[in-house]
């Protein structure tokens, strides 16, 4: 690949990101909500019910904000605490995946539909180059990730 043509595809990708930062935080801000606890709600969203121990290993929170952010998604109604059966001490988070979609859902309402034509634009074979992408981007985000984590314990 040309230098050019990567240096500008680099461009291009840290763009995007940065415009994402910028449209979820006004999404969150419409939602009530700070950009990060937006986030952190789809973490919940997406990867279900969890502990509070689990949900401060996945955002790198201290156990202390992540108890500040539950407390501000229950105040909301978005979250639900309950004690595990096994383990009285043990505090399980279930996200109000409900009542998180009536507030969120209409915010991306509009940006949902346009992206979904622009993908529907792209012939079976270029959506196969953007899957295979942003399926690579993400494994390779992922390690550094990883590794930045490991290197401050």
């Amino acid at each position: 690949m040309e230098d050019d043509l990567l240096k500008k595809i680099r461009k291009l990708s840290q763009h995007y990101a940065y415009i994402s930062l910028q449209m979820h935080e006004a999404v969150a801000r419409r939602a009530g909500l700070s950009g990060t606890d937006h986030k952190y709600l789809g973490f919940l969203m997406e990867k279900g019910q969890m502990t509070a121990g689990e949900l401060s290993t996945l955002t790198g929170l201290t156990t202390g904000a992540v108890t500040g952010l539950i407390d501000r998604f229950e105040k909301k109604d978005l979250v639900r605490r309950r004690f595990a059966a096994e383990d009285r001490r043990k505090v399980i988070i279930e996200p109000n995946t409900e009542n998180i979609m009536l507030l969120l859902a209409p915010l991306y309402e509009e940006f949902r539909s346009r992206s979904e034509k622009l993908i529907a634009s792209f012939s079976d074979e270029e959506s196969t180059i953007i899957e295979t992408y942003f399926e690579k981007a993400i494994e390779i985000m992922t390690e550094a990730t990883d590794q930045l984590n490991n290197k401050q314990s």
